[in-house]
């Protein structure tokens, strides 16, 4: 299989399109474009479409939802020319879905964009162990200890998961995601942030989805459309 998916692409850009369904989750799909599209804006893209009778967000007598490319990140999972491709949805006719908040947003940006505001993000997740469907760290049998050992704490006995929060770190900087710092916050969660950030942000701050990892964990790598 290594070999299969180290085979050169010549001309290709693997191209993963990627929105909110209509239960604020993400889901994907990828299309194969020319390098052409290297370095052009999001909305030189095509647009693409998918069944939203199947994520909530359409009736099955009239399911085509139209994706809309909005922000272009470089794909931490493929690398290479590969790109990720953040979209909002759309009704054939072109009206925003209910469940597309992102239009709204990009309204108040643009009536706003004289006034420069910033704001400080943070986005706190769990990891899980899939086969106890406990928290990383938790002991198999009642609770861990007072959350005072574990906060920005150091060592194996309080730090669980740090390798998974490493990757997530470098996959976001090399997609162009400024993550300003990490920590851990209790025998249970992680913390990144933003810290201050343009508004203008918004337009496209989703990198990676939820994704199994080789200890038999899970967890929702980055997120905040």
């Amino acid at each position: 299989m290594e070999a299969l998916l180290n085979l050169p692409q010549g001309d290709s850009v693997f191209a993963e399109y990627v929105w909110i369904d209509g239960y604020g989750k993400l889901r994907s799909k990828g299309r194969t474009l020319t390098k052409s599209i290297l370095g052009k804006a999001p909305s030189d893209l095509p647009k693409w479409n998918y069944d939203g009778s199947s994520t909530s967000q359409a009736p099955g007598s009239d399911s085509e939802v139209i994706l809309r490319p909005q922000a272009i990140f470089k794909d931490p999972f493929r690398t290479g020319d590969n790109i990720l491709v953040m979209c909002d949805t759309y009704t054939p006719a072109g009206e925003p879905l209910p469940t597309n908040s992102r239009f709204s947003c990009a309204k108040v940006q643009e009536a706003a964009k004289d006034e420069e505001p910033w704001f400080g993000l943070e986005q706190e997740y769990f990891l899980t162990n899939l086969k106890t469907g406990r928290p990383l760290g938790f002991p198999d049998e009642g609770e861990p200890e007072a959350q005072k050992w574990y906060y920005c704490g150091v060592g194996a006995k309080y730090i669980f998961g740090r390798q998974i929060v490493e990757a997530h770190w470098r996959a976001c900087i090399y997609a162009g995601i400024q993550i300003s710092g990490v920590r851990w916050w209790g025998c249970r969660w992680w913390l990144w942030g933003r810290g201050c950030v343009a508004f203008g942000w918004y337009l496209g701050c989703v990198v990676a989805a939820r994704t199994p990892c080789h200890d038999g964990c899970s967890v929702c790598l980055c997120c905040g459309d």
